[in-house]
């Protein structure tokens, strides 16, 4: 099995530290693979390590801009950190370019069942 495949496989297993190695390794073969990064800042978020996510999510989106999973990840992400308004510039980009998309649909009802974790 390969580095991807075995990093589907532990997100599936919610094996999140097991997922993070498994796409840390294939990111560093393939580091213009903005799926794998995408998968890397989705398992560091599950972990609480949100600066390695947002560092991960950034370089899927700066591979591929439009990437549908790591606006919406990024964007939860954002809600979690107390970041509302990015995830609303999150979900902008992500309507310009699939109003009708499962992300979309995901990240506006996360958005609009937000209530803030600082109080």
């Amino acid at each position: 099995m390969d580095d991807f495949a075995a990093g589907k496989k532990a997100i599936d297993a919610k094996n999140w530290s097991l997922a993070v190695s498994s796409f840390n390794k294939v990111v560093a073969q393939d580091p213009k693979n903005a799926d794998a990064f995408n998968y890397l800042g989705y398992s560091n978020r599950w972990m609480g390590r949100y600066d390695d996510a947002f560092a991960a999510y950034g370089k899927a989106l700066a591979l591929d801009p439009t990437h549908k999973g790591a606006l919406n990840y990024s964007g939860i992400a954002y809600l979690k950190t107390d970041q509302k308004a990015k995830a609303e510039g999150q979900l902008a980009k992500l309507q310009a370019s699939c109003a009708n998309c499962d992300e979309t649909r995901q990240l506006a009802k996360a958005i609009a069942d937000y209530k803030p974790v600082a109080q």
